[in-house]
């Protein structure tokens, strides 16, 4: 007998995402983008096209990259970006997602519509924000 019973909880990623998502396109220079994240306090800006769909993303750990190789402040974002980014879409539950971030060790998931537009992001900290409340209702 397992030590916990598995239960799956109903809940959707758009139940749990932040709808409010600072973004930037290709040719933004890397230091706007970082400005960006400072003046949000967000850890990431992710990179759409014309039609609000994600083709990147920049992360703390990017820029982390920029100034360990020394990069010009005018970079451009695709030098820098992730490409392609791992996204998942608004009506997954929030545990595919929560395992989908495990799996591919990333702490900031765009979240997608069925078009593959742009709605939200999921970040670690707001999976843990979520299981912090959970755990507080049940005391």
């Amino acid at each position: 007998m397992p030590l916990l019973k598995r239960r799956e909880l109903p809940l959707r990623v758009s139940d749990v995402m932040v709808r409010n998502v600072i973004t930037a396109k290709k040719d933004d220079k890397i230091k706007d983008i970082a400005i960006k994240m400072y003046e949000n306090k967000v850890g990431s800006v992710v990179i759409v096209d014309e039609e609000g769909k994600p083709v990147g993303i920049i992360t703390e750990r990017d820029l982390v990259y920029v100034v360990a190789r020394s990069l010009a402040p005018d970079t451009p974002a695709w030098m820098v970006m992730t490409e392609n980014p791992i996204v998942i879409r608004e009506d997954a539950l929030i545990t595919e997602a929560m395992e989908k971030m495990r799996v591919q060790n990333i702490r900031h998931l765009p979240v997608v519509d069925t078009s593959g537009r742009l709605v939200g992001m999921l970040s670690f900290r707001d999976v843990v924000d979520f299981v912090v409340m959970l755990f507080s209702l049940a005391k």
